[in-house]
């Protein structure tokens, strides 16, 4: 378990981080820039969780403790090909697609794009998507040229899905979903 006893402590003052294998980076460095983008997805779905009830909210409460998982994954790279440290395991995966295809098959299918919005909790889903579509392009950028959990990434792809699917059924199971009409404001 993590304990913290000072908040602040003036290592990073100029510019730089340490990762969890105690390696010292600069802040832009792509992977922590990577599980920075992280932290944000689960500030974005723990605003949503403020207007989510039920079985929605105890799912974004596991997923919000999956993405420390995935931040700790993330700031301890492979060192010399071995995997140290808490990693982001296929399991975590599956339970977001076994999750998806629950929620999805009370769907109506969609015959156009979804636009953010509808109720609160769905728009709040919907930035937390792009938030997490965000990380998983810098994921796999960095995978490029470091090693990553390939785990981590498949949750990051599946965690975007799984809040699309999400935010339709905060959306009364697709009724509110607000849906795009080409070229309607021409």
């Amino acid at each position: 378990m993590v304990q913290l006893t000072r908040i602040y402590t003036k290592g990073g003052d100029k510019g730089s981080t340490s990762l969890g294998t105690g390696k010292r980076v600069p802040k832009h460095d792509p992977r922590v820039a990577a599980y920075g983008t992280i932290d944000e997805a689960n500030a974005a779905i723990g605003i949503a969780r403020l207007h989510a009830e039920g079985e929605l909210d105890q799912m974004l409460s596991r997923i919000q403790n999956d993405l420390f998982d995935l931040g700790a994954d993330l700031c301890r790279p492979e060192i010399d090909g071995k995997e140290e440290g808490l990693r982001i395991v296929e399991a975590q995966v599956e339970r977001l697609e076994r999750e998806i295809d629950a929620m999805n098959a009370k769907l109506t299918p969609l015959n156009s794009f979804v636009l953010p919005g509808g109720t609160p909790v769905a728009a709040y889903l919907h930035l937390g998507r792009t938030i997490v579509r965000r990380a998983e392009r810098e994921m796999t950028a960095l995978a490029e040229r470091e090693s990553v959990n390939p785990a981590a990434i498949r949750y990051a792809n599946r965690l975007s899905d799984h809040l699309f699917v999400a935010a339709r059924a905060a959306n009364e199971w697709g009724r509110r979903d607000v849906l795009w009409q080409p070229g309607a404001n021409r």
